[in-house]
Order: C-alpha cells, then structure tokens, then sequence
C-alpha cells in the first residue's frame, strides 16, 4: 500500500513514479486520503519546515487556508504549536478553517484584497513570522504590509497572476525574505530526497493522528468535470479525489 509523487499524468487505471518517490500508506489510511496526502502535505511541509525553517510560538499567513496546500498547512501548523490567520475569497469555505486550527480568518473579497491590518490585529502588531502566499498577484504588496520584521515570505502559488507593484522599501525595512518555491518542476533527485525525509519525518504525524487529509469529495473517474467545475468556482474544500470505479 503505497502513495507517491507523479510530475502530472495520474488521471489514469495504472502509472509511474520512482520508487524513492512513493511513501508507505500509514496505518489504517484509505486510499481516498492517501491520494490527498502528497503533494498538498510535502509543498506545504517543505515551504514552512524546511525552507522557512518554522518554529512553534510563530504565526504564520496562510492565503487561500481552505484549498488543499492551505488545510495542510494549517493543519501542520497546529501540530507544531504555531499560530494560524488564513485568508479566503468564500465566507463558508472559511467557517471551516476553525477545524483546523485557524485562529482568525479573513473574506478578501475585494480587489486588491485587504488582510494586512487584520493580521497586525490579531498579532498585536507585530505581523507575521512566516506568509504561506497560494495566490500571488496583488496579495503580495498587502502580505509585506502584514509581515513582521524579518519575515519569511513562501510564494508558492500565482493564481492571481504571476505579477505585482512591489514596495521595495517595506522589503528593506523590515528586513524580508521572499523565496519562490514549486515542487512539480523540481529535478527528480531533490524530490525522491524529500519524499524520503517526508516518510522519516511528516508520516509519524499522520499515523499519530494529528494530521490527517482533508478531502471535500470523492467522484468517480466518469464525473471529473463537475469536480473541475467545482474547483473553477471555487467551492471545494481541501482536495478532490477522483476514483476508478471497479
């Protein structure tokens, strides 16, 4: 019982991976959890432990905290003791955060959106440690503002655009670090290495019960575009699964 690593492709009865990049099911998991877990735990799991190197009593920004990357992540950071305000477009996508965690949340529906002082709120105006940015676009001006000094941006996503006005001044100031970060276009052997880490690392968390995959629904195999339409109107919470029906 095995889950894995695909660089794109896994719509399919039967596929391939290496065999350093697959993991070992945790105990008792379904298969509809495991197809969850991978990409959405080892891009958030890399981006706020390894890369941002996040430490308990911090608190971290998380953007689109209702999407599979962002349930992760708020779910990880539960279970390191780290402080969660997650932002979302959908006010009842957003109810849900508090299940994970989630101290505060903010509904951006305008455009630019506006969180910062929201998040200077709800940390007493320090701001935070790490940003977890699924969005990019016009996010990013409004996420340096809501930083803390020597803050550590994650850009991991650009479904608001891969473009945005930036002040470099704030950059300056308070000492930020903005690193960009993707997992499907990495080289094979960086990311067989991560998977291994993530089975000596992240997998006892699952099989200890304080993380768990979050998956909105299962649809067979024949119903993928009424589940690609729900993702395109931005009405999924955590992860689609589609399956094979037998």
């Amino acid at each position: 019982r095995l889950m894995g690593l695909v660089g794109g492709g896994a719509w399919s009865e039967v596929l391939t991976t290496h065999e350093r990049e697959v993991l070992r099911m945790p105990q008792g998991m379904d298969f509809a959890d495991a197809a969850a877990l991978p990409e959405a735990y080892l891009t958030a799991w890399d981006a706020l432990v390894l890369q941002a190197d996040l430490r308990p009593g911090e608190t971290v920004l998380v953007h689109a905290v209702a999407s599979g990357v962002g349930s992760a992540a708020a779910l990880l950071c539960r279970a390191m003791g780290v402080r969660v305000v997650g932002t979302g477009r959908n006010a009842s996508k957003l109810a849900r955060a508090s299940e994970w965690g989630v101290e505060r949340t903010v509904l951006c529906e305008s455009s630019p959106p506006v969180f910062a002082d929201a998040v200077l709120a709800a940390t007493g105006g320090r701001g935070a440690d790490v940003c977890l940015d699924l969005v990019g676009g016009n996010y990013l001006p409004e996420s340096l503002k809501a930083m803390a000094p020597r803050g550590r941006l994650m850009q991991v996503g650009s479904v608001a655009g891969s473009r945005a006005d930036v002040d470099l001044g704030v950059v300056m100031r308070k000492r930020l670090r903005i690193t960009g970060t993707v997992l499907r276009s990495r080289p094979a052997e960086e990311k067989m290495a991560l998977t291994q880490a993530a089975e000596r690392q992240l997998l006892p968390l699952f099989e200890s019960g304080a993380l768990k995959a979050v998956v909105d629904e299962v649809l067979p195999m024949t119903d993928i575009r009424s589940g690609l339409e729900r993702m395109a109107g931005n009405s999924t919470v955590g992860k689609l699964v589609v399956r094979w029906d037998d």
